[in-house]
């Protein structure tokens, strides 16, 4: 039987408290002293548990709005002071202070506050200063005390106290706990000031972020590396809920939170088919169901096991269709009741609802020895609205070819570079992504196109630095070319386009990206 520390005197000041009556009737009926705060002494004395109240104990009411009350070293004393120390021991003895054998306390909400969009000082109320400073002490002196931080721990706690008290790693496995949830806590303070001073992110000279693990995966990318996804930062795809299929594997989400970006980049009904982190469909339509059919269209032999985004409520007439193809995820704010039924029929296809529809301002990615930062490249700069582009060649296009050319712009950012994406009544009908020279990408996006390039419109995500690649589109019958410009043979662009005879745009924004 493991040896442990019985507990004779608790401290408990709580502000969630609904288990609290549960906990607090399980310290009594083991003979537990319970002393506690305003609030929570007020609800163990209306339910008939006997508790002490912190200021009586102390001789120093709460003052403040409850802003100071346990910040006394009667309180503080009693947690740090290592039962195991004579001296100590004698120390508070001869104050007439007794330690604690438990310390319960869980924070202010200050996240929940702060998402809720409260003002700036109702915010500042819910720092908690008493609640962080006990716990830490307890959980340093955790050889003595047994800290509770998380009212999801209450099981354990109780099942401990029945079982008669808590054993060395109990205890230093509840203090770790303190220090994650106080580091999380004071992070998300620091970062919320720090944002409300600056969003410029050339003044973000401290990044701190708190990732917890959400689930353990199969494996990464590959079998042979093992993987977990951890929540943090703004709502994503990690909060998406899954309703039906396989769970989720490392590929799975890279390739969900591709496609999800993708159909957000678009205001009308958008689907984005997403392979290998790439977009081998990306189309809009009158109603998700025809933008499925159209993005499915661009490379259906692609699209077989692919993952599937839309930006507005699946429908049955688009369940319909991609039932018929086996498809790895599908990923939407919200689905018809009978669309769901349709698609629950496969047994293998991940079905997830994410109602977060939007994207973090911020990417991270780790290399060696750190971490990149950048705002988030998003369709919102003044180069991605087509009133500001700036035509260079060609005569006055038609509103269609315009429109395509739009959305054209509008879907190469999802790519990654070098490349190239061709549309045609709002529709990609060919890609070419990643490849080491934009050449390739041009030649790639019209062998996927074949005989529906003609007609058809052209995006760049960066500009041509030759013109042979803008050569191999007009060959192929591309109509009309955006792109950002900005080359130093930007004319020799121009002069092969103008040959060409095609209506060329620069943006003077650029969609480049690398992963």
């Amino acid at each position: 039987m493991a040896n442990r520390k019985p507990i004779r005197r608790a401290l408990v000041s709580v502000y969630d408290k609904g288990r609290l009556l549960e906990l607090g009737q399980c310290l009594a009926s083991a003979g537990v002293e319970i002393l506690s705060t305003g609030s929570t002494a007020k609800t163990l004395h209306e339910a008939g548990i006997a508790v002490t109240e912190v200021s009586s104990y102390t001789g120093f009411p709460e003052i403040m709005g409850g802003r100071v009350k346990t910040l006394h070293p009667k309180i503080h004393s009693g947690i740090l002071a290592d039962q195991n120390n004579p001296e100590h021991l004698k120390s508070i003895a001869d104050l007439d202070i007794e330690p604690f054998d438990l310390v319960v306390i869980n924070l202010y909400p200050f996240a929940s506050t702060i998402a809720s969009g409260a003002d700036f000082a109702e915010c500042i109320e819910q720092i908690d200063i008493g609640g962080p400073s006990m716990l830490r002490g307890a959980a340093k002196n955790h050889g003595s005390v047994a800290v509770v931080c998380n009212e999801s721990q209450y099981d354990h706690v109780i099942e401990s106290i029945k079982a008669g008290g808590f054993t060395d790693e109990d205890r230093m496995r509840l203090a770790l706990e303190v220090f994650r949830t106080t580091a999380e806590y004071d992070l998300t303070i620091a970062s919320w000031l720090g944002s409300t001073i600056s969003f410029d992110i050339q003044d973000l000279d401290w990044l701190g972020l708190i990732w917890k693990r959400e689930n353990a995966l199969r494996y990464g990318e590959n079998p042979h590396q093992n993987a977990a996804i951890y929540r943090g930062g703004p709502p994503g795809i990690v909060n998406a809920v899954q309703s039906h299929g396989k769970e989720m594997s490392f590929n799975n989400y890279t390739d969900a939170d591709a496609a999800w970006r993708a159909a957000l980049d678009h205001l009308e009904p958008c689907v984005a088919i997403i392979k290998h982190a790439n977009p081998c469909g990306v189309a809009i339509g009158i109603n998700i169901a025809e933008a499925y059919a159209k993005a499915h269209a661009c490379d259906p032999v692609s699209a077989f096991g692919g993952v599937v985004a839309a930006n507005r409520k699946v429908s049955v007439g688009m369940a319909e269709a991609l039932s018929q193809v086996f498809t790895e995820v599908i990923l939407a704010p919200e689905y018809e009741p009978a669309a769901l039924e349709i698609l629950m029929k496969k047994p293998s296809i991940r079905i997830l609802t994410c109602s977060q529809m939007r994207i973090s301002p911020l990417e991270i990615r780790p290399v060696s020895g750190g971490v990149l930062v950048q705002e988030t490249d998003l369709i919102n700069a003044e180069g991605d609205n087509p009133k500001n582009w700036k035509q260079v060649t060609g005569e006055s296009v038609s509103k269609q070819v315009l429109l395509d050319l739009a959305f054209a712009w509008r879907s190469v950012r999802a790519v990654k570079s070098n490349a190239i994406l061709l549309a045609k009544d709002g529709a990609a009908v060919g890609i070419g992504m990643g490849q080491v020279n934009r050449v390739d990408s041009a030649r790639l996006a019209v062998d996927r196109a074949g005989d529906r390039v003609s007609g058809c419109v052209a995006a760049s995500d960066a500009f041509f630095p030759f013109a042979d690649g803008l050569e191999i589109l007009t060959a192929a019958g591309v109509v009309a070319i955006v792109q950002p410009g900005g080359s130093v043979r930007d004319e020799e662009v121009i002069a092969a386009a103008h040959k060409a005879g095609v209506a060329m745009f620069f943006t003077g924004t650029r969609h480049f990206s690398h992963a």
